[in-house]
């Protein structure tokens, strides 16, 4: 160092003094956001070098604004396994176009699950400036009260559907019912379902085999019973089984007990892409024809570049949900209450949809 500073007692006015400029000219050097040209910025930084100063104070930025900068995000199981739903990375790629729009950093948090208590305290003690929920469903209930204390802005995907949250949300009944109308119009009456798990962070044995509509307002996962309530009103006499988990092999176990009934389904409507593709694989095993044999569905239109077959699902707008999800969190710290919204759903027949085989 040149005059004697310590590292520690240089600040940025300090640097747009030798760099020969203001105070908040030399500030927008550090920032991604700004008219500054790229001339002024290196001649602001050979300042800083030569000062060895290492930079805006996070700490003291974020006490002068009043913002920290960070968006948490909560994702509806570990983050280990969130990230291996294309569900989740397509609706993460919208979001963080938008917020990285926005210069804000995300901080990823699980949401239900075993360590639902240590999320919970993670997000009180954590400096954030909103809140994003990719719920699929869930609603979070035990971390909804101390953000409403701290009067964090909070959006949710799916859910919460809650006072104080702004909603971005999907047509799960119309278009579960358009799917269940497809297949009856196709000449089905035998009808399984592969429901999602209700057991969040956790691989759990498939469930048994019971009513469509047995116990739905005990399921709490919003996203999970209306897609129910939907397919009941089309066969009220369809089976279920609870998957234990949200993935491939989940999917094949919980189909394996439909397609091993004395009166096995001629359809399988799954309640995700990822659980219609096990029952894909159940079905070979079984050297069942699909759709002759057997007609399956998912739900998500989720990108899987591996599954050889063009899926009848229910296409929703995953990226798109992600981008107003992003815009609503800048409307919120601008101080504008956005309106919900409610995403249109469209049925797209694929492949894997055919009549029973007389």
């Amino acid at each position: 160092m040149t005059d004697g500073r310590t590292r520690t007692t240089v600040t940025i006015a300090d640097v747009a003094a030798r760099a020969g400029v203001s105070t908040s000219t030399a500030s927008l050097a550090y920032r991604t956001t700004g008219s500054i040209t790229e001339r002024t910025r290196a001649r602001i930084l050979q300042a800083a070098r030569e000062l060895d100063y290492a930079g805006p104070n996070p700490t003291a930025r974020s006490l002068k604004s009043g913002r920290s900068g960070i968006v948490g995000v909560v994702v509806a199981e570990s983050i280990r396994r969130a990230f291996q739903s294309p569900v989740t990375i397509a609706t993460m790629d919208g979001l963080s176009e938008e917020l990285d729009a926005l210069d804000v950093g995300q901080l990823l948090v699980p949401g239900r699950s075993k360590g639902a208590a240590r999320s919970t305290g993670l997000l009180d003690g954590m400096p954030i400036d909103a809140v994003v929920f990719l719920t699929r469903g869930e609603e979070f209930d035990s971390l909804l009260p101390g953000l409403r204390a701290r009067r964090i802005p909070m959006v949710g995907i799916e859910g919460p559907h809650a006072e104080g949250v702004a909603l971005v949300d999907i047509d799960d009944a119309r278009g579960t019912g358009d799917l269940a109308r497809h297949v009856l119009g196709l000449g089905h009456s035998r009808v399984g379902v592969v429901m999602r798990t209700t057991h969040l962070g956790e691989h759990t044995p498939a469930g048994p085999v019971v009513g469509v509509s047995a116990g739905l307002d005990d399921i709490r996962n919003r996203t999970i019973r209306e897609r129910l309530r939907a397919t009941a009103s089309v066969f009220p006499d369809a089976v279920r089984v609870e998957a234990g988990g949200r993935d491939l092999e989940a999917g094949e176990v919980s189909a394996s007990r439909l397609l091993d009934l004395a009166e096995r389904p001629t359809a399988i409507l799954a309640q995700n892409d990822m659980l219609a593709a096990g029952v894909l694989r159940a079905a070979a095993s079984r050297g069942l024809r699909v759709p002759g044999d057997l007609t399956v569905t998912g739900f998500d239109g989720a990108d899987l570049p591996w599954l050889d077959r063009r899926l009848t699902t229910v296409e929703q707008p995953l990226r798109e949900r992600g981008r107003i999800a992003g815009r609503m969190v800048g409307e919120l710290l601008a101080g504008v209450r956005p309106a919900d919204v409610v995403l249109d759903v469209a049925l797209r027949l694929g492949d894997t949809s055919g009549p029973p085989v007389a």
